[in-house]
């Protein structure tokens, strides 16, 4: 053997040793294909090359990387990708039909190639892909080239394998993250030393803590119990040795302080959680890992504050008016009595009154509770007359309380609205309920209208106590109250605001209030107003 062809080889084998290694360096599949193909194509002093990869080794195969191709000639080597299969030993018989397509691809794309060699790109007898190289003009491949791809093509299979699995793992994993980091409850992962390591925007806006600060901290920083209505806390438990066998999972829920970040919206400086804890355990039954659920379950404990609330306060309304009902008939039943007409006109007055008040509550709490199964329903009318709704209104008030001077400001061509007569009714006389109990020394209310080209408004201003701001956000939530010592006296179930919305919402219109002070600076009282859409 010649000297020459001596160095020639060691020179090859060094060659394939090299791009072997970064082959093996490479995980990007893009870029890897790409080195593959190149050296391929330098390897036995090609022209140009195309691997075609097959997703799974049974889809048709599709161009995955080119070189010395204009890509906009590449469509026409399909015809040459996908029309000749590959069949083990049997390429012999392929070639001249490879050749001639690769003679016709040539005069269509205004090509020099001539000459093909394809090598299938095999791991464990399944064929992922296929390398072509392809010569031009009167150039010949050397005689060993096919052996050089062959060796170079068992190793680039491999590493494309290598790759898929990467790039199968990074896209998982960037699945896992987005599932993680879009879920609805708040998600957080701590290292067996309990540091953060995943925290996501769900928890962010919980806790108020940015995801950015949180991670690294750890678990007692960011989840800072301030009581607790579960036996203990996380570090409580890891202490008495959890998580032991047939207990993995463990539930904490208690009052936290929540963070103040300037970026976050809320005002609130707790908040109730509920966490469960999941262990992830090695092979060696080590904690590796705990992986945290969290719940807010701040406006759960409000809606239990508020239905207990309720109760306590819709025993009292029903049992007023009952007890009055029932006094005065126990009365005017008596054996002895000997009743005057007026007497027993007077008392029979006030069981009317009370029956009729019973009545209005019970009514609010069947409509409360058919909001709620979602059967409310509106019976509506082409002309309903607001101007004349609230002229009654203020009729039906005005003589029951004289410390109030009641008027209606409405214009002379207010127009009629679509919408439930009845129903708007009550909205009226909810507002004006409240405006006469929350300004109890009297004063001016006002049922006004202003006209605009697609609704109306109409507005209810009194010049009572007011509404402080932070109860302003929650006033139209079911059950809610004022929290003040004249709410606490005054009669109310916390139902008519909220079934005045749900009716307002249903004509499509809305309802939101003003302390009179933004609107007049000085001035007292409140103003609730609506708006319905014109006819």
């Amino acid at each position: 053997m010649s000297r020459a062809l001596v160095d020639v080889r060691i020179l090859q084998r060094e060659y394939l040793l090299a791009i072997s290694r970064a082959m093996t360096a490479e995980l990007d599949l893009h870029d890897l294909l790409r080195l593959i193909l190149k050296s391929a194509v330098e390897l036995v002093a090609g022209q140009a090359g195309i691997i075609a990869l097959s997703e799974n080794g049974i889809d048709p195969l599709r161009v995955a990387a080119v070189y010395g191709i204009p890509p906009h000639l590449v469509d026409h080597f399909a015809p040459l990708v996908r029309g000749i299969p590959y069949r083990e030993g049997q390429e012999g018989d392929v070639f001249p039909e490879m050749r001639d397509q690769l003679s016709k691809i040539a005069r269509e794309a205004n090509l020099g190639l001539s000459q093909v060699i394809r090598l299938p790109l095999s791991i464990g007898g399944n064929v992922i892909g296929l390398i072509y190289v392809f010569q031009s003009g009167n150039y010949y491949f050397v005689e060993d080239a096919p052996n050089l791809l062959r060796s170079f093509a068992e190793q680039a299979a491999i590493t494309v394998r290598n790759a898929k699995l990467y790039q199968q793992v990074i896209q998982e994993k960037q699945r896992l993250d987005a599932i993680l980091e879009q879920s609805a409850d708040g998600v957080m992962i701590l290292d067996s030393h309990l540091r953060i390591t995943v925290f996501n925007k769900t928890l962010s806006h919980m806790t108020g803590w940015p995801a950015a600060e949180a991670i690294g901290r750890t678990h007692n920083e960011v989840i800072d119990w301030i009581a607790l209505k579960s036996d203990s806390d996380l570090q409580s438990a890891l202490d008495n040795n959890w998580p032991m066998l047939n207990s993995a999972h463990l539930y904490v829920e208690g009052e936290a302080r929540r963070h103040r970040d300037s970026s976050c919206e809320s005002d609130r400086s707790t908040i109730n959680l509920g966490i469960t804890y999941a262990a992830m355990m090695d092979t060696d039954g080590r904690m590796t890992n705990i992986i945290a659920s969290v719940r807010d379950l701040t406006r759960y404990r409000e809606e239990e504050a508020l239905q207990k609330t309720f109760i306590s306060v819709i025993s009292h309304e029903l049992k007023t008016p009952v007890s009055i009902i029932k006094g005065y008939a126990g009365t005017l039943r008596r054996p002895d009595g000997k009743w005057s007409p007026e007497v027993l006109d007077e008392s029979l007055s006030v069981i009317e009154e009370e029956a009729d008040n019973l009545n209005s509550l019970i009514d609010n709490l069947l409509e409360a509770s058919r909001l709620q199964a979602g059967t409310f329903t509106l019976e509506m009318s082409d002309e309903v007359n607001i101007s004349r709704l609230s002229e009654l209104v203020i009729r039906r008030f005005a003589p029951q309380n004289e410390q109030h001077q009641m008027q209606t400001d409405f214009p002379d061509d207010f127009p009629s609205v679509i919408g439930d007569e009845r129903r708007l009714t009550q909205v009226l006389n909810n507002l004006i309920s409240n405006a006469i109990k929350y300004s109890p020394d009297g004063g001016k209310i006002t049922i006004s209208g202003q006209i605009y080209p697609e609704h109306v408004t109409v507005s209810v201003r009194d010049e009572g106590i007011g509404i402080p701001a932070r109860d302003q956000s929650r006033i139209f939530q079911k059950f809610s109250r004022l929290d003040n010592a004249l709410s606490r006296k005054t009669e109310g179930t916390g139902l008519g605001l909220y079934l005045s919305r749900a009716i307002i919402e249903a004509h499509n219109g809305r309802i939101w209030l003003q302390s009179n002070s933004d609107i007049e600076p000085g001035a007292r009282g409140t103003t609730f107003t609506f708006s319905l859409p014109r006819g």
